[in-house]
């Protein structure tokens, strides 16, 4: 038995190193520097017999990439993973097993060009189609779709028959549909434009277009006419879900960066100029915190909102002690005392940082888009920034009305003599309110980190925003920022692509003034005596 065993691995080790040295010996051409024809025959031979073989993945990603390098001496071919000065990291093309750093002068590039680019990248496209990991298969279908050409018809057939995942089998039925629509026999058109009117895919509708101005077959026509309505139709009703998305994205950044304000300004009856700087300051926390931690940006942005909360609201509470709690019932000394303290925080960043604008990395589970169709997809980005702006609200929902802070603080912004009679401390309530409000606009600017450029002047773009939102909700109502914040946002969408960005602003500038002409006390006004003050 045990001689038996031993038979077959000395078998297989034989077979597995004549593999592999075929491999290699194809290889060859890809030593010499001109022969690009060469190369391409190569390429070619290599994808129709070792389909199924990793390491030919591996050559042509490393190919694509410009990693794929041979030792002079050696012929031997080498993926580089890390350059140096003067030595490349490597690792064996066949059996990825990493070698010694070796001098660049030792290493020789494999040398291509467009052409060979383009065929490598088709064959690779050839190969993710029939790979073990089910996304690789959907991007190659979906490379395929947008790259079809009539020869593609017997790879998507060989597909169809061995692929098992419905998403993919979707991907590759429309490929092989419009292919038919524009190659197949009238009958098998018939068939295709039916199956068409289901997608949505520029592809699809670019092939029934197609077909509906150059066929003679009335059938075919009114088919296809048919189903290009259709696709236009659907076209329509996600173009209309995907403006209402991204309104209300730009709703939840106006609701982050107004609650803050809603508490400051709303509650506690302070015209806070300086609140944009503390969204700044929370953005450049972000930033800071990248540069500290650079192999942690995955979990850099997790780690910034508590931090940024903590700096922008102890920044708040030192505010409010040396300044703000001077000028209460003055709010016109105020807003002076806050913007003075606005231009010395933006100078003081400018000071430490730069006056450019840096980048804040963002982490891959943020890049990206949930692509729920060929007409519908939405940014995680947005997406996160939607369910995160709910959560704070919620959280300070919860704080101001279920916890003894919260009725510390509605009870002295309501009647401050009363509540210091039962015995709370005004002063340091006072306090802590306003670093809450601070810190809040500290976390709304880790969320705008991940939207754009972190600078100096990022609060101001937010600041005239803010205070529009908690006026039109009603001030001290956090409900009617959230109203309010959400409204705002969706009219700027909806107008935006009709009048342009300026207008759109202009417009909903003149919309809230004629609106607080009618109803002075916003949205959801506040009800009581505090409201008559």
């Amino acid at each position: 038995m045990k001689l038996f065993i031993k038979i077959i691995l000395l078998n297989l080790l034989l077979f597995s190193s004549l593999f592999s040295s075929d491999f290699v010996s194809e290889l060859y051409p890809f030593t010499k520097s001109y022969s690009f024809k060469q190369k391409e025959q190569t390429i070619q031979k290599l994808a129709q017999q070792y389909s199924n073989d990793e390491v030919l993945h591996t050559l042509f990603t490393s190919l694509l990439d410009g990693t794929l390098y041979f030792i002079k001496e050696s012929k031997k071919f080498v993926v580089v993973i890390k350059k140096d000065t003067d030595a490349y990291e490597i690792i064996d093309l066949m059996t990825k097993k990493r070698l010694k750093p070796m001098s660049k002068y030792l290493l020789q590039r494999v040398k291509t060009n467009n052409k060979l680019r383009s065929i490598t990248r088709s064959r690779l496209a050839d190969l993710n189609l029939f790979s073990k990991n089910q996304d690789t298969r959907l991007k190659s279908a979906k490379n395929i779709l947008k790259n079809l050409n009539q020869d593609s018809m017997v790879l998507i057939n060989k597909a169809l028959k061995s692929e098992k995942d419905a998403s993919v089998i979707r991907v590759l039925g429309e490929a092989k549909s419009i292919l038919q629509v524009n190659y197949g026999t009238q009958a098998e058109q018939l068939v295709a434009v039916q199956k068409l009117g289901d997608f949505l895919s520029p592809q699809a509708l670019e092939a029934l277009q197609k077909l509906h101005d150059t066929s003679a077959n009335q059938e075919i026509k009114k088919l296809a006419a048919t189903a290009i309505a259709t696709i236009q139709s659907k076209k329509s009703f996600y173009a209309f879900v995907e403006k209402a998305f991204f309104g209300l994205s730009l709703g939840s950044i106006l609701l982050l960066a107004a609650i803050g304000l809603a508490i400051t300004f709303g509650v506690m009856k302070v015209i806070n100029m300086a609140h944009g700087e503390m969204m700044m300051i929370g953005a450049y926390t972000t930033y800071t915190l990248q540069q500290i931690l650079p192999n942690m940006t995955e979990y850099s942005v997790i780690l910034a909102i508590p931090l940024a909360f903590i700096v922008s609201g102890l920044i708040g509470i030192i505010l409010e002690r040396l300044v703000i709690r001077h000028l209460y019932g003055r709010p016109l000394e105020t807003l002076l005392a806050t913007f003075g303290i606005s231009l010395i925080l933006q100078q003081l960043v400018r000071s430490i940082y730069s006056p450019l604008n840096q980048e804040v990395k963002t982490p891959q589970w943020m890049s990206g888009a949930w692509e729920i169709n060929g007409a519908l997809s939405l940014t995680y980005n947005r997406l996160y920034i939607i369910i995160f702006a709910l959560l704070v609200f919620a959280g300070i929902l919860l704080l101001l009305n279920k916890t003894s802070l919260g009725l510390k603080v509605r009870a002295v912004t309501q009647n401050r003599e009363m509540a210091q009679a039962m015995g709370i401390r005004t002063g340091l309530i006072d306090a802590l309110t306003f670093g809450l409000g601070s810190g809040i606009a500290g976390i709304a600017g880790v969320a705008l980190s991940q939207l754009t450029n972190v600078g100096p002047n990022l609060g101001q773009s937010y600041i005239v925003d803010s205070f529009m939102v908690v006026v039109f909700g009603g001030v001290g109502n956090l409900w009617g920022t959230l109203i309010s914040a959400l409204t705002l946002g969706e009219i700027n969408k909806f107008i935006e692509p009709v009048a342009g960005a300026v207008l759109a602003k202009v417009i909903i500038l003149v919309f809230i003034i004629l609106f607080i002409q009618k109803r002075p006390r916003g949205l959801f006004p506040q009800k009581g005596r505090d409201a008559q003050d």
